[in-house]
């Protein structure tokens, strides 16, 4: 038992110092990957706005004012939001915003039912959530070289709460993507096999246990199974498939973002990993 722990502690050492050369780049990309489903978005809305137009006063009765009202608005947040993200500005609002974009769509395009778009939904959701609690995270470090170092620590502890309370709820969102895996398909002798360590990995995320290199190793799968499967590229440009596709990859992208903040920033105090440096 106590070899098995060694040898985990010295791949999370390792992990950790081969990382180091990024971990500097890490959030501005993370932040980048998870806005990039609504940056995709916004342009899909411009270049197929026709078919947009269609789609919600055909198949969802909106009204034509209703329609461009709708779209118009979900373009200018998704742009406005996800850049203000990106560049560290106002990232409390940004985040209100494209949680907004999420529900909204869900609404409008009647997607409540579609258990493949929510559950990617979920994860995104969660990815914004982690990017809450790591804007906060900042915001908490910089308050400890505040003048006022009395009032700083005592707001510093009450963000550092709702901080970990965030982390827990976005690490918990964050893996709900990997249900599509282990539900989807055929249950052939792989898929069990990789449905398995998948849920072994997501276990590890939401108690944080070794989340850091869980959320590695999670990551990995998600960048290969991204490429493979939802290779969007390969499909001619009339193809009904492509569209769908070209969704779950940006979508995906999202998620791998969600991941990479929180390795950067660690699964928080509520977590097996956050108890055990006491």
């Amino acid at each position: 038992m106590e070899a098995g722990r060694n040898a985990i502690d010295r791949f999370d050492a390792a992990l950790e110092h081969s990382a180091k050369y990024i971990k500097p780049h890490l959030p501005t990309l993370a932040r980048f990957l998870l806005c990039s489903t609504f940056l995709e978005d916004s342009m899909r809305i411009i270049t197929r706005w026709d078919d947009q137009e269609y789609h919600l006063e055909y198949d969802q009765h909106f009204s034509h004012y209703g329609t461009v009202s709708f779209l118009i608005t979900n373009v200018i947040v998704m742009v406005i939001c996800s850049t203000l993200a990106i560049l560290k500005k106002n990232t409390e609002y940004a985040v209100g915003g494209l949680f907004g974009i999420v529900l909204s769509q869900c609404y409008g395009y009647g997607l409540f039912f579609n258990k493949s778009w929510m559950l990617r939904s979920i994860s995104v959701s969660g990815g914004l959530l982690m990017l809450l609690a790591d804007s906060m995270s900042a915001a908490k470090k910089r308050e400890l070289f505040a003048p006022l170092l009395t009032s700083s620590i005592h707001q510093g502890g009450l963000k550092g709460n709702k901080t970990n309370i965030l982390q827990l709820f976005g690490r918990s969102l964050l893996v709900a993507l990997f249900l599509s895996f282990m539900i989807a398909g055929e249950m052939t002798m792989t898929r069990c096999v990789v449905a398995a360590l998948s849920f072994v990995g997501c276990v590890m995320v939401v108690v944080g246990f070794k989340a850091k290199w869980s959320a590695w190793i999670l990551l990995t799968f998600l960048c290969v199974s991204n490429v493979l499967l939802n290779n969007w590229w390969t499909l001619h440009h009339e193809d009904p498939q492509r569209d769908f596709q070209k969704f779950d990859f940006f979508q995906t992208l999202s998620v791998m973002g969600g991941f990479l903040l929180l390795v950067n920033s660690g699964p928080g105090g509520l977590s097996i990993d956050s108890k055990k440096e006491f």
